[in-house]
């Protein structure tokens, strides 16, 4: 949040003054070009504004994003300065990470949800199975393949089946062994190559699959970056709730019934 602030103000207030009444229901937010000027100087510097809601103090609160990371603004009520950051109660309860979720997470879960079900991805596990997780992979990737082999208890029992959408991003031969994944005759089987011989290199290239699926993973890379993700791996996945969620990078032992839909088989 630190850099995000320096990125945003100069220097921005601090989001001191909480209380802790409970916010309102959202209103539409307004056009992008017709914000009180405290508010606009920071969308002219590339925030995305989703929504605006009645936020205490007699604040304004608006909802939205930069660069892909929500981010949440209050306009004091004589709409001359605006905080960034984090609104908490007297009690310590966070008050703004409800509504980024409802305004905007949630949203951008759901948007992304649909564009990764469209995305050239690998099928690991039965395809009845379920529970569908997502997963951004990077055959060189060391917490992918730590994943895999965490995840290997649920996809082993049919219960899941974990999606891997194949990019090049860490090392040079990255992408070559994704396009040589994704364009293989049995992808699966490729995968499985890759996962078993990991601690030997992977997969071995294949020089003319790759360059007739350089692309597909060219493309998948972009769809990684326009998400706002950094880390392989980032997993998306449905809670208890049928809610979106989104894990970026290795998740943790404590973690993994979440992600794979119930207790370890």
């Amino acid at each position: 949040m630190q850099q995000l602030l320096k990125t945003l103000t100069k220097p921005s207030m601090l989001a001191a003054a909480m209380a802790a009444t409970s916010f309102s229901l959202p209103t539409l937010a307004q056009s992008q070009d017709s914000y009180p000027k405290a508010v606009q100087q920071l969308v002219d510097r590339g925030v995305t504004i989703a929504e605006s809601f009645e936020a205490p103090g007699g604040m304004t609160g608006y909802a939205g994003s930069m660069q892909g990371r929500p981010i949440a603004l209050y306009l004091t009520a004589d709409k001359e300065q605006v905080i960034v950051g984090t609104m908490l109660s007297a009690n310590g309860d966070n008050l703004t990470a409800p509504k980024l979720q409802e305004l905007v997470v949630g949203p951008q879960n759901e948007k992304a949800w649909a564009q990764l079900e469209q995305a050239d991805w690998v099928r690991d596990g039965d395809a009845s199975a379920p529970v569908i997780v997502y997963t951004f992979t990077d055959p060189n990737c060391p917490f992918c393949h730590r994943f895999r082999q965490a995840a290997a208890p649920w996809i082993d029992a049919g219960e899941v089946q974990l999606r891997h959408i194949m990019v090049g991003i860490l090392k040079q031969d990255s992408l070559p062994k994704a396009a040589t994944i994704l364009g293989s005759e049995n992808p699966r089987e490729a995968l499985k190559e890759n996962q078993q011989n990991h601690s030997a290199g992977g997969i071995e290239v294949d020089r003319q699959i790759v360059s007739d699926n350089a692309k597909r993973v060219q493309k998948n890379n972009q769809l990684m970056s326009s998400l706002g993700l950094s880390a392989t791996p980032s997993t998306y996945y449905k809670d208890a709730q049928g809610t979106i969620q989104m894990k970026q990078g290795a998740p943790r032992p404590g973690e993994m019934e979440a992600i794979m839909g119930g207790p370890k088989p």
